[in-house]
């Protein structure tokens, strides 16, 4: 099927892709230290948002929902990559 991506906050799937895909019931997923990747499945679809960077995923098609769920694994593993970075970065202040 396909994948949308909308690579701001603001972007976000349109009306139709909406009307199409999001509909029915929907099974919610929250991922990260603090629930910042959020999972939606539908019947025809999945939904990612990670609120960190701002990234919005749709998956359209039933076969496309298991890419979903592989990419909030990643999405989760390179934020906590990250943050460990961050955490073992020193400036020359600190020392």
């Amino acid at each position: 099927m396909a994948v949308f991506r909308f690579e701001n906050v603001f972007a976000a799937p349109t009306r139709q892709q909406r009307e199409r895909y999001m509909r029915g019931e929907v099974e919610e997923h929250r991922f990260g230290p603090e629930g910042e990747i959020t999972l939606l499945i539908y019947p025809a679809a999945a939904y990612l948002k990670d609120d960190i960077d701002g990234v919005r995923i749709l998956f359209t098609g039933v076969g496309e929902r298991s890419h979903a769920v592989e990419e909030a694994r990643r999405m989760v593993e390179y934020h906590k990559l990250t943050e460990e970075c961050m955490k073992s970065y020193t400036t020359g202040d600190q020392i």
